[in-house]
C-alpha cells in the first residue's frame, strides 16, 4: 500500500522511556514530512501536544485531540463534539464523597478540583498546568456559555474506579464512550467520536487521500479501529494483544523507536 500520509498515536506508540521524542524519532519525520503530512492523534488536549508538533516542525499540520473530540486546522477548531454539564453533573453526585479525582478538559482548558496525586502526574507526564476549580462551579460556566467537556478523566484506586465505570456504564452507556487506559483510569468521550472517525473527516474534507493511501502508529484499545480501516496498520511491539492482533505490521516497541525504525525502512 502506499504512504500517503501518517496518522500517529502519541503515548506508548511515539514517545521513549522518557515520555518525549528521541533523536531519531525527529529526525525520520522531519525527513519525510515537506512530502508526506504526519498528523499526530491523540487522547490529549493541544496543549499537551503543541510542544511535540514543534519539536517535529510539524505545525503547519492539523492535530486529533481527545481521540477525535477535537480537530484543529491551523490551529482553529474545525470540528468539535462535548459531553453534556448535565452527565458531568450526576458523575460528581455519584462522587459526592469525592473517593477519585475528576478532571474536566474542554479545548485546552484543564480543570481540576485540587493539585492532589493524580493532577500532579498528569500535569509531569503532558507538561501542562491544570486550573484548580471546582467542579461544580466549572459545571455552571458550561452550562452558562453551552460547552462541556472534550474529555473526562477519572482517576484514583482501583476499586473505586471499578465503581465509577459501573456507574457509568449503567447510566450512559448510549452516550459515552469508556476507555480504561490503565487501571486506575477511566478517559470517558462522547460515544459518537472516535480516532477513525477524525482520520475520515481529515481525509474527505481537508487532505482528499483515500483511507487506504494512509498509514497509522498505535498500541492500544482505542487505536485498533484506525489500524483495521486504513491501508497499513503498524502496531509497536509493547501494544495490547488484541491491537497486534488487528495490524498489518508489527515494529519495534515505542522506547525502541518503532515509529521512526518503520518510517526509515519503508519511506525514501
Amino acid at each position: 500500500m502506499p504512504h500517503r500520509i501518517i496518522f500517529s498515536d502519541i503515548d506508548g506508540t511515539l514517545l521513549n522511556s522518557e515520555r518525549e521524542l528521541s533523536e531519531l524519532t525527529i529526525s525520520e519525520i522531519k525527513r519525510i514530512k515537506n512530502n508526506i503530512p504526519v498528523v499526530l492523534i491523540s487522547s490529549r488536549m493541544p496543549d499537551a501536544m503543541n510542544h511535540l508538533q514543534e519539536e517535529l516542525d510539524i505545525k503547519d499540520q492539523p492535530m486529533i485531540c481527545y481521540n477525535g473530540g477535537l480537530i484543529l486546522v491551523d490551529q482553529k477548531p474545525v470540528h468539535s463534539t462535548f459531553i453534556s454539564p448535565d452527565i458531568i453533573e450526576e458523575l460528581d453526585t455519584f462522587n459526592k464523597d469525592q473517593k477519585f479525582h475528576i478532571s474536566l478538559y474542554h479545548n485546552n482548558d484543564w480543570f481540576v478540583p485540587k493539585m492532589d496525586f493524580w493532577a500532579n502526574r498528569e500535569a509531569n507526564n503532558t507538561k501542562v498546568n491544570p486550573v484548580v476549580k471546582s467542579t461544580q462551579h466549572v459545571i455552571q460556566e458550561w452550562k452558562a456559555n453551552n460547552k462541556g467537556a472534550h474529555k473526562i478523566m477519572c482517576m484514583g484506586e482501583e476499586s473505586y474506579i471499578d465503581q465509577a465505570y459501573a456507574f457509568l456504564e449503567d447510566s450512559f452507556k448510549d452516550t459515552l464512550h469508556l476507555y480504561r487506559s490503565k487501571p486506575t483510569y477511566i478517559e470517558i468521550a462522547h460515544k459518537s467520536i472516535s480516532k477513525l472517525t477524525a482520520i475520515e473527516m481529515l481525509l474527505d474534507s481537508y487532505f482528499k487521500i483515500p483511507i487506504s493511501d494512509a498509514v497509522a502508529f498505535g498500541d492500544n484499545y482505542n487505536d485498533i479501529a484506525m489500524l483495521q480501516a486504513v491501508g497499513t496498520g503498524v502496531a509497536v511491539a509493547n501494544a495490547k494483544p488484541e491491537t497486534l492482533q488487528v495490524a498489518n505490521v508489527i515494529t519495534l516497541s515505542g522506547k525502541e523507536n518503532g515509529v521512526a525504525t518503520y518510517i526509515q525502512k519503508n519511506i525514501l
